[in-house]
């Protein structure tokens, strides 16, 4: 196509980057480092344990001052996670940033598309993505398709001055477009504006940790006044030691690692999906596909690779195959739609045709003359078979029924006009395409199937060729492929509809969002996939929004995980994260909350028996790191492919309630014992701190059951290294441990004790959650 525009001068591009009007609408792909420092230092933990830090430095106890290194290490390790993530989340969307061509001064330039500045001159051909608000000022052919704006799929013909919407894709023909909107002003960002109104992900994890918290918060306001005063009132050790005890006993209610320990799992996964070309844009998201029951999926795109390939022809006429081929091959000569390009794919050969009329879905057919002198048109049956009942008519709406693409090949006596066909035309083949099926679509529909995930195909097309599609990959149809046009809009009844069927064709965005509200209205936890601006609101408004990278940018902008690739066969992984993820936390999530119940119940218990706290905060500190903080980052990171059971607080809390209450009484019997034989408060310090190891180490054996060797050895490793800091004379003296052969027999009869209530409680929970998932599987 010949052109005589010049497009902006390299002056006129530098003005309008320095007044803004460029096409960068500043949407960040992960959070800011401000944003990254605040979530991670100014926390009401860091607040709370800071503050008594700093009375226990006051009084002059250093040594008690070990917890503080919690706050600065879990700080860190968040900060750098999170930058870590944030460069490769970055990089990432960097190297998947789309580009646009350009005429400024004369000549063309590829450049990003936030590059482009108000006016460019924009040169677009097949395949391209507009990138902004833009008007046609040269059109050759010029076909697009606004199925990511309108939900559309029939491509729509431009000429001059027509407009053409950012985000539409350029199906045919070729031209110029002069950018008339640009950045926040375009289109495309005025949806993702709208959507990004709604809210976050919901994480049960999450909501469950904070609501725990939050009691847990009001018990420390409650109980530390009452705690202080006790200790101060009636303990026969100085004041200071008083504080310093009463301090041990309230760091020990606050679950300082949990809620870092979570993001910190959270963010560990979103680092492996990265790798695996998985953008996941809020962490909770990788929690919340472990929790789905149900997934939308489009066709296009997921089963389907979005593209046509050559399938086969089909004589109509005998003996004349050979002339078709040779057809076909002058049609692909010059590929400038999708079904040339599926031509040109298996026709390579083909000379360049006398004459032509390109493809125009008004006309939904098209013409060539080969070198020969031959008048050949190729269109949709049902315009130019005029006949309904021909045989060709039937063959080709057989062919159709199966989920293929049908076009006839005819030879026309006279030369077609670009407004009308020929009179007289005889149909020589019937050329099949097909949308080509993923080779990993069958695999990964078995996968979620064996999970107990649901599918539901959703599509623009026919019902019969969702259907037809949705069977070659292995879907198990459910009643009959449904019209979405015969759809009520009555939620209650859509709802039962959904619950019986799981195809459905002619669907347009309205219907996708109302699907996705009444499947929620079941009590369904739903996951939708989609690429287009109309999919948008209904991946909002779905508990999951899965966007494909090639999609629009108001749908990747809004999604909660943008596969990169376009792989769906990635899909299974991120599920198998957040299941991961999910059922770590809920194992580490007892060893906190166990020991913020027994420090609560000790607290209240040495306040009403006018008792000293039985620990110093280097104590907990110890043990806390022994039995709490090393193990649960070792689980935390496990493998683990246990299915999602919702119920996770009232879980957690059924076990680590009666395990931290076991234990609190046990640690204040042995504690009571060795004070009432004369013994020292450090003796039975030391003996309450050995009964705390070896009843916490039988805390771990049965929550890191499925046991490996690698578990046992860490519980053995952890288990030992406390042994030596009482053993040895130097750890000893500096945690003030005192050792004593009597006390022995009493430390291992209340851990055995202890060890035996745990296995018992641990089994009971086990049996109720083998019986849910029995009643889950059968539902």
């Amino acid at each position: 196509m010949t052109t005589h525009l010049q497009g902006l001068s390299s002056k006129e591009v530098a003005a309008r980057i320095a007044q803004g009007k460029t096409n960068d609408a500043h949407e960040q792909t992960s959070r800011s480092l401000k944003d990254i420092l605040q979530a991670n230092l100014f926390t009401r933990f860091n607040a709370l344990l800071g503050v008594l830090l700093i009375i226990v430095l006051a009084v002059g106890s250093p040594i008690d001052a070990l917890f503080g290194l919690v706050v600065i290490i879990n700080s860190a390790i968040g900060i750098f996670q999170e930058i870590r993530a944030k460069r490769t989340l970055d990089r990432l969307a960097i190297m998947n940033s789309p580009s646009a061509t350009v005429l400024r001064d004369g000549a063309h330039h590829t450049i990003p598309i936030t590059q482009v500045v108000l006016d460019d001159v924009l040169k677009i051909s097949a395949g391209d993505q507009i990138p902004a608000d833009a008007k046609i000022l040269q059109s050759e052919g010029l076909e697009i398709d606004e199925s990511l704006l309108t939900g559309e799929a029939d491509p729509v013909a431009k000429n001059k001055n027509d407009a053409a919407l950012s985000g539409s894709i350029v199906v045919a023909g070729s031209g110029y477009a002069q950018a008339t909107a640009v950045g926040v002003d375009s289109y495309a960002h005025s949806i993702s504006s709208q959507v990004k109104k709604f809210t976050r992900a919901r994480s049960e994890l999450i909501d469950g940790t904070n609501k725990l918290l939050t009691y847990i918060s009001w018990v420390i306001l409650i109980v530390s006044p009452l705690l202080i005063w006790g200790q101060l009132a009636h303990s026969n050790n100085s004041w200071q030691e008083a504080l310093v005890r009463s301090i041990a006993a309230i760091v020990g209610m606050i679950p300082e690692g949990l809620v870092l320990l979570t993001s910190l799992a959270f963010m560990l996964a979103t680092l492996a999906l990265a790798r695996r070309k998985v953008l996941v844009q809020q962490l909770p998201a990788v929690e919340g596909l472990a929790r789905v029951d149900i997934m939308c999926l489009d066709k296009t795109g997921t089963l389907t690779e979005g593209k046509i390939v050559f399938d086969s022809v089909v004589e109509l006429t005998p003996n004349r195959l050979q002339d078709a081929e040779h057809a076909l091959a002058t049609f692909a000569a010059e590929p400038n739609s999708p079904t040339l390009q599926a031509l040109h794919a298996a026709f390579k050969d083909g000379q360049k045709p006398k004459s032509a009329i390109p493809f125009s879905s008004a006309r939904k057919w098209s013409a060539v003359q080969t070198a020969d002198g031959v008048h050949w048109v190729m269109g949709a049956p049902e315009v130019v078979l005029p006949d309904t009942k021909s045989t060709a008519f039937t063959r080709a709406a057989r062919v159709a029924g199966s989920g293929k693409r049908v076009m006839v090949l005819l030879t026309a006596s006279t030369s077609p006009k670009v407004a009308s066909l020929p009179d007289a035309m005889q149909p020589v083949a019937l050329v099949v395409l097909a949308e080509k099926v993923r080779a990993d679509a069958k695999e990964t529909l078995d996968f979620f199937a064996s999970q107990g995930v649901e599918l539901k195909v959703i599509s623009g097309d026919s019902p019969r060729t969702v259907a037809a599609i949705a069977k070659e990959v292995g879907l198990r149809i459910q009643g009959e492929p449904i019209n979405a046009r015969t759809l009520t809009n009555d939620p209650t009844q859509l709802a039962e509809v959904l619950e019986s069927h799981n195809v459905f064709g002619r669907v347009n965005p309205d219907q996708k969002r109302a699907i996705v509200k009444a499947l929620q209205s079941k009590g369904h936890v739903v996951a939708m996939t989609g690429d287009g601006v109309n999919d948008a609101l209904a991946l909002k408004d779905a508990d999951i929004g899965v966007a494909m990278g090639s999609g629009a940018q108001a749908t990747k902008a809004i999604a909660e995980l943008v596969l990169l690739d376009n792989q769906f066969s990635r899909m299974p992984r991120v599920l198998a994260e957040g299941r991961r993820v999910i059922a770590n936390i809920e194992r580490v999530a007892n060893l906190f909350l166990i020991k913020n119940v027994y420090s609560l119940v000790l607290a209240l218990a040495v306040t009403v028996a006018a008792m000293p706290y039985p620990f110093l905060p280097r104590h907990l500190s110890v043990l806390s790191a022994l039995t709490i903080g090393i193990p649960a980052f070792f689980l935390s990171l496990a493998p683990n492919n246990q299915r999602y059971q919702p119920g996770f607080l009232r879980r957690v809390l059924g076990f680590a309630v009666p395990c931290g209450v076991t234990l609190a009484a046990l640690i204040f019997a042995s504690y009571f014992v060795v004070l009432s034989q004369g013994g020292t408060s450090e003796l039975a310090s030391t003996a309450a701190s050995l009964v705390v190891m070896l009843v916490g180490a039988w805390i771990l054996i049965c929550l890191a059951r499925p046991l490996k060797t690698w578990k046992l050895a860490m519980v053995a490793t952890l288990t030992t290294l406390f042994i030596a800091f009482v053993a040895v004379p130097i750890s000893r003296d500096f945690l003030q441990f005192e050792v004593s052969a009597t006390q022995l027999p009493w430390v291992i009869g209340f851990s055995l004790a202890g060890a035996a209530i745990v296995e018992l409680l641990w089994r009971r929970d086990h049996r109720a959650r083998q019986s849910a998932q029995t009643k889950t599987s059968a539902a």
